[in-house]
């Protein structure tokens, strides 16, 4: 197991149900866990485990039945729904499988509504240069690859200097070459602006470039270690 300490995220005896009666599911079991600042955190799990379930009890998109979670010593299960709005504005930036682009607008566009939720956003030049984006930046989503769709979203997720990423599948829909380079950059990421990082995912290979590994199996979680030895993400076969 993990150690627990005072972690950045740390979560206790948190329980997740849905329905009533007889319909009654519980997806989350008493989860208790810490993940500490600067680490990138890999969650994996059968469909059904509560993957998606805990990533959105993180990010204030649904409430805890019961337990806690606090996010750097701030219990957001207290939280009243405004001061969960600037807590979700603030501290979090959220990354989909399915990029979830404005249409209409620009890559540099996309990125930039985002910017304006922060109160100390990045340069987004500089943004736009480290993704690789700095030539498509006036481009439009459909005419940009996936890879690049997703790098914007990752844009649009960082230029926030969220003290917490929460994703969601992000190499989901992506190629095997795609995804590799997806994964170096948000180890470069991790490396070079220190956001923690939660990544839901089914790709295996992903744990061993994480530094903290959690496994949920029926609602519990069955694995939670730290990785002694990490690889880097170009090295990564699957």
């Amino acid at each position: 197991m993990a150690t627990q300490g005072q972690g950045f995220l740390s979560i206790s005896n948190l329980t997740k149900s849905y329905g009533a009666g007889e319909a009654r599911t519980q997806v989350l079991k008493g989860i208790s866990t810490e993940v500490d600042k600067g680490e990138i955190c890999v969650l994996f799990g059968p469909s059904g485990s509560g993957k998606s379930t805990f990533l959105n009890m993180v990010g204030g998109l649904e409430p805890a039945d019961s337990g806690s979670i606090c996010v750097d010593g701030v219990d957001i299960t207290k939280l009243n729904d405004h001061d969960m709005v600037e807590y979700r504005r603030r501290e979090l930036g959220f990354i989909f499988q399915f990029y979830n682009l404005v249409p209409d607008l620009t890559v540099r566009e996309n990125i930039e509504v985002c910017q304006y939720l922060s109160r100390d956003p990045l340069p987004i030049d500089d943004l736009l240069h480290s993704l690789g984006l700095w030539e498509h930046r006036g481009k439009f989503p459909n005419q940009v690859s996936g890879g690049q769709q997703q790098r914007c979203a990752i844009g649009r997720a960082l230029v926030k200097n969220p003290s917490l990423l929460l994703c969601d599948e992000p190499t989901g829909a992506l190629d095997y070459h795609t995804s590799k380079e997806i994964l170096e950059l948000m180890e470069r990421v991790n490396r070079e602006y220190g956001s923690t990082m939660i990544i839901v995912t089914h790709n295996d290979a992903i744990r061993r470039m994480s530094h903290h590994v959690l496994r949920l199996r029926d609602g519990m979680l069955s694995e939670d270690f730290r990785n002694e030895h990490l690889m880097p993400a170009s090295e990564l076969t699957w």
